[in-house]
């Protein structure tokens, strides 16, 4: 909105030509973003309070969680609240990117809300079954696809590999789901202890911004021997949206939480990040970045697939971070550790952008 209110006006107010320049825009967004998850965040606790939407607990799970009873979820909102109104004051809405990764987060968030509400209607920790949520995900994902197919060169880059890529035809559509689905589960079964999922998520939305900027300059990618991603750039503007966003909801889900996240919220936040990953073509990269999200994701196929061949359990409970309290390890400690982690493939990913 800012860009195109005062883009006009540049040339009579010289200060205004600052809104031109996406990393200006990035950090406005950034800092506006943070400013209304934290000042919004009391009010709308307030309000899950009010209408009695609190986080149902399996009795299967560990011991420790069943104090959490009733603690107010769906906090997701709160983040998609502030990304949304951030993005509409500092984003380029002209861009087509912009518009493709809100509508996906968008779309994924109401899956998530539905989710969540049917939990909270039926007062028990099943929302809609994992059939209903995997179809509508693939749904959403296969369109989303489709679109990207549209305007997207249908390749699959591999890094530290200048020349390397994969030509995909028609098969983009199914990549492009795959990684925007397996983000979003990813981020989703991270989500089970305060602020577990939210810390990665922060790193990796913040080194994104980084790499779509990288990506959408064709000076800098012609450096680092990236691929250029015409518009790319502009999407660094919501993902600082999305980093802030995420680091003022901390503030309220940080342990003990206030809040949780909520399928409204983790569905949402891996689904953007699967799309800018494609987008950028850094569907490979996320992987790394996002390592917590496909350790987590990893340990419960593993766990299912063990459990259905042999009859034996790999973990003590999947996800992995349950493994890890049923081990003994304070529920702090597995989050600090896990961010601890995600700090350090968010360092080794930026990292590894001269040696491409």
């Amino acid at each position: 909105m800012f860009l195109a209110l005062l883009s006009h006006w540049h040339g009579f107010v010289g200060a205004f030509n600052v809104f031109k320049y996406i990393t200006f825009r990035t950090f406005g967004a950034s800092i506006t973003s943070v400013l209304i998850a934290m000042c919004a965040g009391p009010a709308y606790i307030r309000l899950l309070k009010v209408r009695q939407i609190g986080q149902h607990i399996r009795d299967d799970g560990p011991q420790s969680h069943l104090s959490k009873k009733g603690t107010p979820t769906m906090g997701g909102g709160l983040i998609l609240g502030a990304v949304m109104l951030s993005s509409l004051l500092w984003a380029d809405l002209g861009n087509h990117n912009i518009l493709l990764t809100l509508a996906v987060t968008l779309v994924f968030g109401c899956i998530g809300y539905l989710d969540d509400a049917r939990k909270v209607q039926g007062k028990q920790s099943q929302g809609l079954t994992s059939r209903q949520k995997f179809l509508a995900q693939c749904a959403c994902g296969l369109l989303a696809g489709l679109v990207l197919y549209q305007y997207h060169d249908p390749s699959l880059r591999f890094p530290f590999f200048k020349d390397l890529s994969c030509h995909l035809g028609v098969w983009y559509v199914v990549m492009a789901a795959f990684v925007i689905v397996g983000a979003s589960n990813g981020v989703n079964l991270t989500d089970g202890l305060d602020g577990l999922a939210v810390g990665p998520c922060t790193t990796t939305f913040a080194t994104f911004a980084i790499l779509t900027y990288c990506a959408g300059h064709s000076k800098i990618a012609e450096y680092l021997q990236i691929p250029y991603v015409p518009g790319c750039g502009e999407l660094a503007v919501i993902c600082g949206a999305f980093a802030a966003a995420c680091l003022g909801f901390l503030w309220f889900n940080t342990y003990p939480a206030q809040v949780f996240m909520g399928d409204v919220g983790s569905l949402a936040l891996g689904a953007a990040l699967g799309c800018v990953a494609i987008i950028s073509k850094n569907e490979i990269v996320l992987a790394l970045c996002g390592g917590i999200f496909v350790m987590e994701t990893l340990s419960v196929i593993a766990q299912v697939v063990s459990f259905k061949m042999t009859g034996k359990r790999v973990f003590r409970m999947a996800p992995i971070h349950h493994h890890f309290e049923l081990k003994g390890w304070a529920e702090p400690k597995v989050i600090v550790r896990f961010w601890i982690i995600s700090i350090l493939l968010a360092l080794v990913t930026l990292s590894t952008l001269k040696l491409r």
